[in-house]
């Protein structure tokens, strides 16, 4: 007979062994991710370890004065005195001598259109005619009415002589002649207010009307400029009154003439100075008789002074502008450590003139003999050695071609 007592035991470890979890194993893909991550993380640091190694024995050469700094290639020139003619230089706008826009002043329908636009007219020339059939008729009617009064006043006249008739009835008939007189010169009025002429001689500008249009009171029909000779109005500040003149030489340029320069003279300056501005308004007349400068074009005037004044003048490009002043690199003579002679530059800030074409005036901060590097500033420093190259270096004129270079 089998036990029964040895089955049970077995039989609970078998469940025991049944309900028991399985251990779960990682996916070996995410075992490789992470050694690449450790692997990239050690070549990260060992390249930083180098890099950071490398560049503090950079560091310590540079403090060790192992590295030194090439000279700079520049060019120069050499400060000199010279006379400049002072101006004073401002903006202004060219104004017509006599200049209207053509206007009707009575309404009507034009019916004749005498000029050409862009034309010249003479004083007195027929520009536009508007209709004026029943103002004629209206004249003539007039005239006749007239014509009968002068007969009745001469007839009147010779009966007073006579004293066949009162000289209340003469008063009347010579009051009614008069009147008659009146009426037809308002209609030869009414017929010249709507027969445009031109007011003076000028140059006539492109038409706004054309034949068989009514025209309103007021209508523009054409412009009217008058410009030989021609105007430039240009403003000065109040300080610089003392230096004007009428009758000082001007010199006024055009963007639309390159540096083609035009000559005038001061003819006005105004009595009053703007409260706004502070500014004082000049008036300077100029030839015109090629009628190049047109009303309304922007001028770039100056005005010559009398006397000329001694100036050092360099190349624009030889000055290094700075928020904290204006400066120029002046070379010195130097040494280098082996007692080998070099040359380098120095630093002087510098007080600015007027410019004129390339070259600007200095007023303080340099003097005639220094050499001045005119190129490659905004690479030096104080004591840097230099390269002194002058085979090949800019022009510098004071009225270079263009004139805007």
């Amino acid at each position: 007979m089998t036990p029964t007592t040895s089955s049970a035991p077995s039989t609970r470890s078998a469940m025991s062994k049944s309900t028991a979890t399985p251990k779960k194993r990682r996916p070996p893909y995410i075992r490789a991710i992470l050694i690449a991550i450790l692997l990239l993380v050690v070549i990260i640091g060992t390249l930083g370890y180098f890099k950071v190694t490398q560049i503090m024995g950079f560091m310590a050469m540079a403090k060790a004065g192992m590295f030194k700094q090439p000279p700079t290639a520049v060019t120069t020139t050499i400060a000199s005195q010279s006379e400049w003619q002072p101006t004073l230089d401002t903006i202004g706008s060219v104004t017509a001598i006599n200049g209207v826009t053509v206007s009707t002043d009575l309404a009507g329908i034009v019916d004749t259109i005498a000029f050409t636009s862009g034309t010249t007219v003479k004083a007195g020339d027929l520009l536009v005619h508007l209709n004026t059939d029943q103002e004629q008729a209206q004249l003539d009617q007039a005239q006749a009415q007239l014509t009968l009064a002068q007969l009745t006043l001469n007839r009147d006249r010779d009966l007073l002589a006579k004293r066949t008739i009162s000289q209340q009835d003469y008063d009347t008939a010579e009051a009614t002649h008069g009147q008659m007189q009146a009426t037809v010169d308002q209609y030869k009025a009414l017929i010249a207010r709507k027969t445009l002429r031109a007011p003076f001689d000028g140059v006539v500008g492109i038409r706004q009307v054309n034949l068989g249009q009514y025209l309103n009171t007021g209508d523009p029909v054409v412009t009217l400029q008058s410009f030989d000779p021609i105007y430039v109005n240009f403003t000065l500040p109040q300080q610089d009154l003392s230096k004007l003149a009428v009758g000082q030489d001007v010199d006024v340029r055009l963007d639309a003439y390159g540096d083609m320069v035009f000559t005038g003279k001061i003819t006005a300056i105004n009595s009053l100075v703007d409260q706004a501005t502070r500014n004082i308004q000049v008036q300077a007349t100029l030839p015109n008789g090629e009628l190049k400068l047109r009303p309304g074009m922007f001028a770039k005037v100056s005005v010559i002074m009398p006397e000329r004044e001694p100036v050092i003048a360099l190349p624009v490009s030889a000055v290094h502008y700075a928020p904290y002043g204006d400066s120029i690199f002046i070379i010195t003579d130097d040494k280098d450590e082996n007692g080998k002679p070099i040359k380098s530059v120095k630093e002087q800030f510098v007080k600015l003139g007027t410019a004129r074409g390339d070259l600007i005036s200095v007023i303080s901060g340099v003097k005639p003999g220094d050499e001045v590097v005119t190129s490659g500033v905004f690479r030096l420093k104080s004591g840097a050695p230099v390269l002194i190259n002058n085979k090949v270096k800019p022009d510098s004129e004071a009225s270079p071609t263009p004139a805007n270079s």
